[in-house]
């Protein structure tokens, strides 16, 4: 496995694979990845020739007071795992390589980036937007995957694909839980085992939401009231938000359409910033 650590080297890596007329995968990634992180990486292995893991913590997607600093980074222990799961390359770069003195360039979705999340965390997408679409340039890959655990982030990424014509094929994978249901994410390691229990009234939100719609219930209002309800049980949990929306352009809806329809919950869990979703 190739461990290279700047633009230069992995544009100059990225040609050499187009030119033998290999499929390029990138999995983007901040490190301290996890199972859920390995379970993308195998599954790009299935289609692409060469699989391109991404590890960098991005600092333009974090906010004022929000946690770059005590982000996790074990880029040695990542780039392991990276190999065990079948990567062909880890593509690390550092801060300077990527924003470089002087940078002022970036990418920003204006539609499916304002709700939810860009309305808690206004500058987040346009971090998201910028680092990714020069990861694309950089590594040129001809697919990337990532996880429904985003999913708003999924739909912007797939808006900015589409309206700039990048040729990219975007592949979404379905979320990966720890037993007990909680969505895998590297700030779960935040949690102590108190926290743990309560941020599993998340899960268990959203799962009496999409058992309410299988028995027939299609009001937005008495689903996100019940939604509410749940966690509201919990006093370690306060909620951020609770949405029904459409799953490719974020816009409340009025009623639910199966399978067009996503529930979004973000909550802080004392200290912690947990997000999760699903297709209802």
């Amino acid at each position: 496995m190739q461990k290279l650590t700047s633009v230069s080297e992995m544009q100059r890596v990225a040609e050499e694979m187009r030119l033998k007329g290999q499929i390029i995968g990138l999995v983007p990634t901040m490190g301290a990845l996890h199972e859920g992180h390995l379970s993308l990486i195998r599954q790009m292995a299935e289609t692409a020739d060469v699989v391109v893991v991404s590890i960098f913590v991005n600092p333009t997607q974090f906010g004022p007071s929000e946690d770059f600093a005590k982000y996790p980074r074990e880029l040695e222990n990542d780039q392991r795992l990276c190999e065990e799961a079948g990567a062909d390359v880890v593509f690390a770069p550092p801060v300077e390589e990527m924003y470089p003195k002087g940078y002022s360039t970036y990418v920003t979705e204006e539609f499916v980036a304002k709700p939810l999340e860009g309305a808690t965390r206004p500058t987040h997408f346009r971090g998201v937007t910028t680092v990714v679409a020069k990861l694309f340039n950089i590594v040129r890959p001809h697919q990337a995957i990532f996880g429904q655990k985003d999913a708003q982030q999924v739909a912007v990424l797939q808006k900015m694909v589409d309206d700039l014509h990048l040729g990219v094929q975007i592949v979404v994978a379905p979320t990966l839980r720890e037993p007990e249901g909680l969505a895998m994410s590297s700030r779960n390691r935040y949690l102590g085992n108190n926290q743990r229990a309560e941020a599993l009234a998340i899960y268990q939100a959203l799962k009496y939401a999409t058992e309410m719609v299988a028995k027939g219930e299609r009001r937005p209002d008495r689903l996100i009231a019940e939604a509410t309800h749940i966690l509201s049980q919990k006093r370690r949990v306060r909620v951020i938000y609770i949405s029904i929306v459409d799953r490719k352009t974020m816009e409340p809806m009025r009623e639910v359409e199966p399978g067009r329809s996503l529930m979004g919950i973000a909550a802080w869990v004392d200290e912690t910033r947990l997000i999760d979703n699903v297709v209802l």
